[in-house]
């Protein structure tokens, strides 16, 4: 099980619900743990920006409603790892810095631009923000440790960014998971979420190409 995940990323983001039921049917209590895992990696280091975070967050709130998993235990799992993992990618990113993309190829350098862009637009609240959308959610936080923002101030919008991201989708999923035609079509709803969150970079990708 835990292989299928980590060697074929893209298959376990086309089918989020049947992993996540396949996990809390296979490990029980372990489930928080490996949820845990998955987006502490997905925040937490840069070359693991593929793994699901809204779909699996909000997925995981649907498992919950249906009495699978403790909501209030999913929600707090998800927000430690959600706030630790961008922690780790700051330190990360204070002590290692853009060596870690010079001449890497795990490393990819357009994503550090994208991501330098985005704190040029928005400043500190890119923290808040970058939560909401996919890739600049897991480089943002490496970027402020490149940049050494103050950590206090870091961790502040870390906080409130990894609360508000972890209650919208968590709770989403509890409260719309319980609706019949979100059951019977959870996975249309998955894929809906994946290409709605990547619809900020679709943008920035159109008003970069017509910049140049």
């Amino acid at each position: 099980m835990l292989s299928q995940i980590f060697t074929s990323p893209v298959d376990f983001i086309l089918h989020v619900d049947r992993y996540v039921g396949q996990i809390i049917q296979n490990y029980g209590v372990l489930s928080y743990f490996i949820l845990f895992l998955v987006i502490f990696l997905e925040t937490g280091l840069v070359i693991t920006p593929f793994l699901p975070g809204d779909s699996l967050l909000f997925i995981t709130g649907a498992f919950a409603s249906s009495g699978y998993l403790n909501i209030f235990i999913v929600f707090f799992v998800f927000l430690f790892a959600a706030v630790l993992g961008d922690s780790v990618n700051y330190l990360i990113g204070s002590y290692f810095g853009e060596k870690l993309f010079s001449g890497n190829r795990f490393f990819k350098k357009e994503h550090l631009e994208k991501t330098k862009g985005f704190y040029k637009k928005h400043g500190g609240k890119t923290i808040i923000l970058a939560r909401f959308v996919p890739i600049v959610r897991t480089f943002a936080p490496f970027v402020a440790g490149i940049g050494k923002m103050e950590y206090k101030r870091f961790l502040s919008f870390n906080l409130l960014g990894g609360l508000l991201w972890v209650s919208l989708f968590t709770f989403a999923g509890y409260y719309f998971g319980k609706i019949p035609v979100v059951q019977e079509n959870l996975t249309l709803v998955i894929m809906s979420i994946i290409v709605i969150s990547l619809i900020p970079i679709f943008i920035e990708f159109l008003r970069n190409r017509k910049k140049r």
